[in-house]
This record gives structure tokens, sequence and C-alpha cells, in this order.
């Protein structure tokens, strides 16, 4: 299960949570053991202060959830962000820039954000459910020549989250290594695994209780891991 839990960024990003709501999810992700909490840009300090010592590391995002942001302010969310504590930024690209072709301002503006956040994981955000295939594969190429470390799906807020066929694009688009994360609708561990299986190595979702008791319960029971179930669409 460990070696499960260190593929999940714990999502608390829903606007309406509470600060003991993300106490509970900060606790919860130590408690598991998850590679990381992914919490709103407010939240960095407090999350920072909470899993101190836990081995999970803290994540938060840039110009989200629509990626329309000015450069300037998706770099200074980033560069506050680190000194706050966050080890990881998941910044959302620049969508009707990659829509329009402006490939040069897509690079630049994803660039602007790994500069500023002085050597933290960068994960560029698509929003996969706004683009076609070809303009999916473009944003990938400019994450990896800008320097971002993964490239992500969705941000579990548009129409449709991650799908099979989405990440087999972006594995096949980018350099071994760039990762790729499955974010939006990784709900079962049975979905977590096939995307595993496809060569994804992390996943956003905020049902990480369910997967790792899942996958305890296998572990425990000796019962092989299932793999192949469709991803559903929708939120985080």
């Amino acid at each position: 299960m460990t070696s499960i839990a260190k593929l999940i960024d714990h999502s608390l990003l829903r606007p309406e949570l509470t600060e003991a709501e993300v106490r509970e999810g900060c606790a919860l992700a130590a408690r598991y053991g998850v590679a990381s909490v992914c919490v709103r840009p407010a939240d960095v300090p407090l999350a920072a202060g909470l899993l101190r010592g836990t081995g999970v590391l803290v994540g938060t995002v840039a110009g989200f959830p629509h990626g329309s942001s000015a450069t300037a302010t998706k770099a200074a969310e980033a560069a506050l962000a680190v000194a706050q504590g966050a080890a990881e930024v998941d910044m959302v690209v620049n969508i009707g820039w990659l829509r329009s072709g402006d490939l040069a301002d897509v690079e630049a503006d994803i660039r602007a954000v790994v500069d500023a956040a002085a050597g933290a994981t960068v994960k560029v955000i698509l929003e996969n459910a706004y683009l076609t295939a070809d303009q999916i594969a473009a944003g990938c190429r400019a994450a990896e020549r800008a320097g971002a470390h993964f490239v992500k799906t969705s941000t579990g807020f548009a129409p449709g989250g991650a799908t099979m066929d989405d990440l087999a694009l972006m594995r096949a688009t980018v350099s071994p290594h760039v990762g790729v994360k499955a974010a939006g609708g990784v709900r079962t561990l049975d979905t977590l695994l096939a995307m595993a299986a496809i060569g994804v190595t992390r996943f956003g979702a905020t049902a990480t209780a369910a997967i790792l008791d899942d996958a305890a319960h296998r572990e425990a029971h000796g019962a092989p891991a299932a793999a192949g179930a469709a991803p559903a669409d929708g939120g985080y």
C-alpha cells in the first residue's frame, strides 16, 4: 500500500472547505503517508506547519482554476507558495493561448513559473477537456521545453477529467524524465492501477482513503490488484 500511497496527491482544493476540513485532510494525508497534499494557496502555511516532519509534501496551485491570470501573477503565486513551505506547484496553462496556437507565449508563461518556483516541482495542468489531441500534445511539448516536471490532465473543475486516451497521448509526447499526473475522476484503486500501467506516476484524488483502504484490504487478503477499470469523468 505504501508504494501506491506515494503516487497520490491528496486534493484539498474545493473552495468551500473550512479550516477544520483542511486540518482533517492534512491529518488523513499524514496517516496514509501519501506523496503530498494539494491545498489552496491561502492554506499553504497551515498545511506546512501541520505536515512538517511527516514526509508528506505540501503542494498548491497557481493560476487556478482557469489559467488566465497574468504570467507575473502566476509567478508571484509560485514564489510566495514556495517561500511559505510548498514543495510543489500545479499551475494551469493559459488555455486560450494554447487553443489559439500561441505556443511561444504558453512556453514563456510556464517558464516564468518554473523559474519563480526556484527548484520546487512544477506540474502543468493542461485542462484537456477544452483541448484537441494536437493541442494536448503541443501543450505537453511546451511544458517540457519550459522545464516543467509534470504534465497534468485537469483541474477537476472542468466538464471532464482524466481519460486513458489523453494520458496515453501525454505519456507518449513527453520524455521519460517528465512525469504525467492524472486528476479528475480518479476515485477507485482499479482506475489508479489502470492508469499507472500506462505510465502515470502521480494522481490527484479526494477519494484517497477509499483507494488506499482497498489496497490494504487486497494486500491483507493476498488478492491480486485488479486493473482496467474505465475512469470516471468529474471533479477531484
